[in-house]
């Protein structure tokens, strides 16, 4: 008995070693990563640093004499700072309760490179800043082509414009596309970059020849900002409050699947224009309104109201809008094959062609002599974009001596069977370079349109049928498919247009 005692004593002592030792283990093993854990955490707290939006890289573009906005995130009241090579100066502000702070720094006039550092207590410096023009080429696969044009789908002489396009003062940013059905703070990753083959034949062609006619005659630095999907609808482009008047118009909810990505409303908002909402801006190039052919009438009303929407969103006034009117194109090839009526893309081009004088400070580039039939995508984007340059040179810059804007009908007085449709913006007179004008129809009170007499005169067109005794309405060019004929004498086509409501 006293042996087993003795040998239960000894069991007793081992076991108590035993789970005295697991527990020493055990101590030392949370101790260990109680201390790893402290460790990681103060690492990762010398590591945090203020962290900014994607639009804000290294080689970024600055509008110039102008107080940008920059934003971004940190911890709860941090004190945010930012410091500019330029002038030497501190910016300070305090990161609210959920982290999110903003302020707005002084530009000076264009130059650089400049760096600028923004600091919560760990600095982030961004190299190699511009400071210059800054605008948005926005809108759908026409904006969105680049300058080495689609698969199968040139652009006349993209190869020799990549060639000579580096430019250490043009500076190009792409938004990714993104379509979600809720509001993003910030979009997916992307990077400024200096113009050279590389990034300019991925670039926007409408928007790079637009920047670079600009970098040209103003000689100063330029910034493009493409935010553009392919196939996009207006409405995918405007916020679900600017919608809400139109109750035929569904805004998707949290959680809905997107089965039309670049044609469901507010989605690309969400993805990729309110992100970059508030980026300093001098102003926006549009060219948009394919999708949207079908419904005329509704543009009409709808692409004033996006571009107001904007405006008030950017908070700089009413910036510079210059667009592209669509160029004509046989649009019953696509499905549903829609033809006849108002499925006649001419009436999408008059829609832009009014939104003119409902825009204020806006202007519209017209391609009527650059369609083709068969391709949606005109090879001729060189014309397109130095057009929109154009408008901005004349009408935002105040360059003068050149040509900017196209002929626009004005007025229409009838003489007998004769209609006399007069011209605005063609102080030098029109002309059709010497070929016959055969778009003109007119149209007495029956509304039956008959192909039409077009005689040119120094800023108007005596146009009359013999089927026509009392003309009450005139259209030109408008099919869906036509080549433009009309033009002032720098070479830039008149819209189609129409007189009549019918």
């Amino acid at each position: 008995m006293e042996h087993l005692t003795i040998q239960n004593r000894k069991k007793n002592i081992s076991y108590a070693s035993f789970y005295l030792s697991a527990m020493m283990k055990t101590y030392k093993f949370y101790h260990i990563l109680m201390m790893l854990t402290l460790t990681c955490t103060y690492a990762l707290s010398l590591n945090a640093q203020v962290k900014l939006p994607s639009i804000f890289t290294n080689n970024m573009v600055l509008q110039q004499q102008s107080e940008c906005a920059f934003w971004g995130w940190s911890e709860k009241g941090k004190n945010i700072s930012i410091q500019t090579s330029w002038n030497g100066k501190r910016y300070t502000t305090k990161a609210d309760a959920a982290g999110k702070w903003k302020m707005l720094v002084p530009t000076p006039a264009a130059g650089g490179p400049y760096n600028i550092t923004i600091s919560d207590g760990k600095p982030v410096t961004l190299n190699n800043v511009l400071i210059g023009e800054v605008w948005i080429c926005s809108g759908q696969s026409n904006m969105e082509m680049p300058v080495k044009g689609f698969k199968g789908q040139p652009i006349i002489g993209s190869n020799e414009a990549i060639l000579h396009s580096k430019n250490k003062n043009i500076r190009l940013y792409t938004v990714p596309r993104s379509s979600v059905t809720e509001r993003q703070d910030n979009c997916k990753p992307s990077e400024w970059k200096e113009a050279g083959p590389e990034a300019v034949s991925n670039f926007s062609a409408t928007g790079y020849f637009f920047g670079r006619l600009l970098n040209e005659m103003l000689d100063v630095p330029v910034g493009l900002i493409n935010v553009s999907y392919s196939g996009s609808f207006a409405e995918a482009w405007m916020s679900p409050d600017a919608l809400k008047v139109y109750p035929d118009v569904k805004i998707p909810a949290k959680g809905d699947t997107i089965k039309a990505v670049s044609r469901t409303p507010t989605t690309l908002y969400n993805g990729m224009l309110y992100p970059i909402i508030g980026y300093s801006i001098k102003g926006s190039i549009w060219y948009q309104g394919e999708s949207n052919y079908e419904n005329p009438d509704r543009y009409e009303e709808l692409f004033p109201k996006m571009v107001n929407e904007w405006r008030t969103l950017w908070n700089r006034g009413e910036f510079p809008f210059y667009y592209a009117q669509i160029a004509p194109y046989n649009y019953a090839q696509l499905p549903p094959y829609n033809m006849g009526g108002k499925y006649n893309s001419a009436y999408l081009r008059d829609a832009q062609r009014k939104a003119e004088t409902k825009i204020s400070n806006s202007g519209m580039a017209v391609l009527m002599d650059i369609g083709e039939e068969d391709n949606i995508h005109p090879a001729h984007k060189k014309e397109g974009g130095e057009r929109l340059a154009l408008l901005a040179l004349g009408k935002t810059y105040g360059l003068k001596g050149f040509g900017y804007t196209s002929p626009s009908f004005d007025s229409t007085s009838v003489n007998g069977n004769i209609m006399n449709v007069f011209f605005q913006n063609a102080p030098n007179g029109l002309t059709s370079f010497g070929k016959k004008l055969t778009s003109f129809e007119i149209a007495g009170s029956d509304k039956v349109f008959y192909p039409a007499q077009a005689v040119l005169l120094r800023n108007s067109i005596a146009v009359s049928s013999p089927n026509v005794a009392k003309p009450v309405a005139v259209r030109y060019a408008f099919k869906d498919f036509t080549k433009g004929e009309l033009f002032s004498t720098e070479g830039l086509p008149a819209s189609s247009f129409r007189t009549d409501n019918w």
